[in-house]
């Protein structure tokens, strides 16, 4: 029998009206500093959305008292074990939206979502050819892993979506629509707003990639690569049968699943690059992020003016302008 690890990682939201909830978020700040847990935590009038690390005690006793609170009873909370903290330190925030989508009139999950389809019934789901499978989250994470045959919508931030599905509707009229997202909190208003716009027929993987990466009947089977988390863990596996890489090196397009930002801060853009590579490239996605006055990566190695131009001037005799 495998030994249990110590700490766990919990990832969990719940669209739940929460009232003062500028009030209730120095209260969780310090209830969670009391237990000494690390992550980040978003609050809003509409709910919760957080993850958090901590001991198999610590976290335990978070779950206790979080189930205890009437406003939180129905809460689902998915736990990964873990050798140590996922996080440095711990934020709790108030913010207006948990999700940002930033639209005219903002969508409520309590009112409008999606169909929710466990992981068997979303898996069944994939296989019909009147579906599409469209991705909610953001390109870097769609580029490290994905569910096979997934639209991967050209966006950086959540809040792009809506305008790239206007942008892009002919491919989704009169098709069954299937969305999903790391922990289910972004497909449940993305789906809502699908139905305001006018789609009929809409349905969410209920409980994201991560419950779906651990049923017991799918496995995660028809994913491929890896998952983006926010942590310091930066991703997870899901596809219990089979393991394939789908990310591509920044710069060579070899197959690569490590992500780094980008040195120019003015950027700080997700590639994915090889340690070889990040060194050769000196952590930047773009010549013009390489010599950057403010690039991290010359400061961080202590490079001095000589190193750096000879550096970039052995990239330029390559014909190198990534």
């Amino acid at each position: 029998m495998t030994e249990r690890k110590p700490y766990q990682v919990l990832l969990y939201y719940l669209y739940t009206p929460i009232e003062n909830p500028e009030d209730f978020t120095a209260q969780h700040l310090a209830f969670c500093k009391e237990l000494e847990l690390k992550g980040r935590i978003l609050i809003a009038a509409e709910g919760i959305n957080g993850t958090v690390s901590g001991t198999v005690e610590q976290t335990d006793k978070y779950m206790e008292t979080m189930k205890n609170d009437p406003r939180f009873e129905g809460i689902v909370f998915k736990i990964d074990e873990a050798d140590e903290h996922a996080f440095k330190k711990m934020h709790v925030r108030h913010r207006k939206e948990l999700v940002t989508l930033r639209l005219e009139e903002d969508v409520n999950p309590l009112r409008v979502t999606g169909n929710y389809l466990s992981p068997k019934e979303f898996y069944e789901a994939m296989q019909d050819e009147n579906t599409v499978v469209i991705d909610a989250r953001n390109d870097y994470e769609y580029d490290l892993g994905h569910f096979r045959g997934a639209v991967r919508p050209d966006i950086r931030n959540f809040r792009e979506l809506p305008e790239w599905i206007r942008d892009n509707k002919d491919q989704f009229e009169d098709k069954k629509i299937l969305t999903y997202c790391t922990g289910g909190i972004r497909c449940e208003k993305f789906s809502g707003w699908l139905l305001e716009e006018g789609f009929e027929d809409v349905s969410q993987l209920h409980g994201g990639i991560v419950t779906y990466g651990k049923d017991p009947e799918v496995q995660g089977e028809l994913w491929d690569g890896q998952c983006y988390v926010f942590d310091e863990r930066i991703s997870v596996p899901v596809n219990q049968k089979e393991h394939v890489i789908v990310g591509k090196d920044h710069f060579t397009g070899e197959p690569c699943e490590r992500y780094v930002n980008c040195a120019n801060p003015e950027c700080n853009k997700k590639i994915l690059a090889s340690e070889e590579n990040e060194h050769k490239y000196l952590r930047a996605c773009s010549h013009e992020c390489r010599v950057s006055p403010r690039n991290r990566y010359v400061k961080e190695h202590g490079l001095t003016e000589e190193e750096f131009a000879a550096r970039v001037k052995e990239l330029e005799k390559e014909h190198v302008t990534l």
